[in-house]
């Protein structure tokens, strides 16, 4: 491909006033990031340009400048019957401590609790798995039309757009996220871009500096409520984009216009106090998978039991469901506790799904050999 040289001066003008620790108006990251998406910069520029980001810090307008590219350029969008408000749950990743793929499991518990969940995520980028990695192993089909997993939210509660696959973003977003391998600004700015556009969210962040920021972010793209939170372990010291069961747990929780900051703790939710080694991921991928599925199948498996439970607690008190988090966690342990959210693990297989009897026997197996 030929690439025009007044777009190449122009693009490297703005990476250099990146490097130089400018910021970018929400219109300039739009256009830039329009070349990046059509390719009308070569890789290299493409690279520089995230990276220089990274480096300065990206702010809300240039995060909603890329998000807005990739909507408008990127995104096969869908609108979903459900009859109630669509709720996302995810994390930014790029977070110190690596966590077995909690908020996969989260989100399996909350749909079988009645809560529509619209996810979009990815396959592993800085992590051991992605939740598109763990939903593939579990027979959920994540190379699916979004017209497959619309209907599986609608009849199931649950479904997952592939953010790497091209049926969901056929263009430069999926050529991207295929091969990059670093975090940037698409940790954020492409996990926002659901093509159910969901109006209630609960997002984890890597870093605590950021709550405010991404908060005002999702109420700027037209997130009615939310919760965001960074959690930390027994000492304060790193931090990880789910909500903590080692320590306490940094929140931001908006509706509409309203915002407050508050402090959470395990015992906050009832919930006991666990360590590292109890929810760290295994470095096999088929063990990892084997102690993912333990969890719904069995009740010692308690550590792992609460981290999803303080994680699902935020899901059902931000969408009505539960009171506070307390009941929300207890919700959570029952439906876990009582198999319900196992069968709708194999509902989510069979719904979303081209071939559901393909998936369920995939799942059937990996039941069985744990």
């Amino acid at each position: 491909m030929r690439f025009k040289e007044n777009d190449l001066r122009e693009f490297g003008s703005l990476i250099e006033k990146i490097l130089a620790g400018d910021d970018l108006s929400e219109q300039q990251a739009y256009e830039a990031f329009v070349q990046v998406l059509s390719e009308r910069q070569p890789e290299l520029n493409q690279g520089a340009f995230l990276a220089a980001l990274r480096a300065k810090g990206e702010n809300v307008d240039e995060i909603a400048g890329c998000w807005r590219a990739i909507m408008d350029l990127d995104t096969v969008n869908v609108e979903i019957n459900s009859g109630k408000m669509l709720v996302e749950n995810c994390g930014t990743g790029m977070d110190r401590i690596k966590t077995f793929n909690i908020s996969t499991a989260s989100a399996i518990v909350a749909s079988s609790l009645g809560v529509p969940m619209a996810r979009h995520g990815a396959r592993a980028i800085t992590s051991n798995s992605g939740t598109v990695d763990m939903a593939e192993a579990l027979g959920v089909d994540v190379e699916c039309s979004v017209e497959v997993v619309k209907q599986s939210i609608e009849k199931s509660n649950i479904g997952l757009f592939n953010g790497m696959s091209v049926n969901v973003h056929p263009g430069g977003l999926f050529r991207i996220l295929k091969h990059i391998r670093f975090g940037s600004i698409l940790n954020i700015a492409a996990s926002l871009a659901n093509p159910a556009s969901p109006r209630v969210g609960v997002r984890g962040v890597y870093d605590d500096s950021l709550l405010d920021s991404v908060a005002s972010l999702m109420n700027k793209l037209g997130y009615e409520k939310g919760i965001v939170y960074t959690g930390f372990d027994s000492v304060c010291k790193n931090s990880m984009d789910e909500v903590s069961t080692m320590g306490i747990t940094r929140v931001v929780e908006f509706d509409n216009g309203d915002r407050s900051s508050y402090t959470l703790s395990p015992e906050d939710m009832k919930i006991p106090l666990d360590t590292y080694e109890d929810i760290k991921p295994l470095q096999n991928f088929e063990d990892e998978i084997a102690e993912f599925l333990k969890a719904f199948t069995d009740p010692s498996h308690s550590s792992r039991v609460n981290a999803i439970c303080a994680n699902t607690a935020p899901i059902l008190y931000v969408c009505g469901r539960s009171g506070d988090y307390v009941e929300g966690a207890a919700m959570a342990r029952d439906a876990i506790m009582s198999g319900k959210a196992l069968e709708q693990l194999k509902l989510w297989v069979m719904t979303q799904n081209r071939d559901p009897e393909k998936g369920i026997r995939i799942l059937e197996k990996r039941l069985a050999s744990i």
